[in-house]
């Protein structure tokens, strides 16, 4: 797993909905950033919700308090999240961004950038060697109103060592 990584929205409060936190993040990365737009995301409905009472207390995570300058592709390509993961990643030379939504996750690969998303971490983390439970991940994520197809849930579960 790499040492370094820039993560979305989406996958944040996918990993929140699976896990009722983020300890994944840090058990698995030596830091992992949150580009300001993120942050600004997560937070936008207030400090109510149940990803933005576990986010506002994650003292492991990189938030970043200045905005990152986008380039006009990315501005222009991608909304103002992924962009700024994109792009923070690509500034920092960081291998990899962590992003949930395919259009993301086609830009990023057109950067030349390495890719896992909310399930990704999860099943490397499984794959470590830690005790989670995929099946109920998924479920816990289903209820928390993440959508993941049947198709998707079972190439996962697949992915899983044996």
């Amino acid at each position: 797993m790499p040492k370094r990584l820039v993560i979305n929205t989406g996958p944040i409060i996918a990993l929140i909905a699976a896990l009722d936190d983020l300890s994944i993040l840090e058990k698995n990365y030596e830091e992992v950033l949150v580009p300001k737009k993120v942050v600004e995301e997560i937070l936008a409905k207030g400090n109510e919700r149940f990803d933005a009472k576990v986010f506002s207390g994650n003292k492991f995570l990189t938030k970043i308090e200045e905005a990152v300058e986008i380039n006009n592709f990315l501005k222009n390509s991608l909304d103002p999240g992924e962009a700024s993961v994109i792009q923070l990643a690509l500034n920092n030379n960081i291998e990899t961004a962590c992003i949930d939504e395919a259009a993301g996750r086609r830009i990023a690969r057109l950067n030349n950038l390495k890719l896992t998303g909310s399930l990704g971490i999860i099943i490397s983390a499984i794959n470590n060697g830690e005790n989670i439970d995929l099946e109920k991940a998924i479920k816990n994520m289903r209820n928390k109103g993440i959508w993941i197809s049947d198709q998707l849930k079972e190439k996962a579960l697949d992915l899983i060592k044996g």
